[in-house]
């Protein structure tokens, strides 16, 4: 006897292309993933990653998300990487007061700042945006740190 019902099959998903990086996956150290980077892409990185020092010298250095990033204080402060065709910045705040100075980099809708290593983000752009992170994490703290003092009144 035959059914009338009909299976549901499911569809096959395609996996989303990723971005391939430039690194070899998974470095445990900002040094072993700059490392494992191409010369130019390298000397892009550290070019960055000396105005990243610069602009926030108490800020230490960890690997986040496998990429290079910079903690300050306790919170997250910028990412930075290498991919097959571009290098990127991640500041991790709103790029929308910069836009001006960024009109020749490819930006992303979510704050990603794209750069080719023969047109590395200008060390004064580097630092306004570290500043502003520095900025945007001290507000926090002091919003979440009067919510806690709020609660522990009442």
């Amino acid at each position: 006897m035959k059914s009338n019902s009909t299976k549901k099959v499911k569809a096959k998903r395609t996996p989303k292309a990723k971005a391939k990086t430039a690194a070899t996956p998974k470095a445990k150290t900002v040094s072993g993933y700059l490392a494992s980077l191409s010369g130019e892409n390298r000397a892009a990185l550290n070019k960055l990653r000396k105005n990243i020092r610069a602009a926030a010298p108490g800020a230490e250095e960890c690997i986040s998300y496998q990429i290079p990033a910079f903690r300050f204080e306790g919170r997250m402060l910028v990412w930075f990487g290498a991919w097959e065709n571009h290098c990127a910045l991640y500041p991790g705040t709103s790029i929308a007061p910069f836009k001006k100075d960024l009109g020749r980099f490819d930006t992303g809708s979510k704050g990603t700042i794209r750069f080719q290593t023969d047109d590395p983000l200008p060390a004064g752009l580097v630092r306004r945006l570290v500043k502003a992170r520095i900025a945007q994490n001290a507000a926090l703290r002091k919003t979440r740190g009067a919510k806690r003092k709020t609660r522990k009144a009442t």
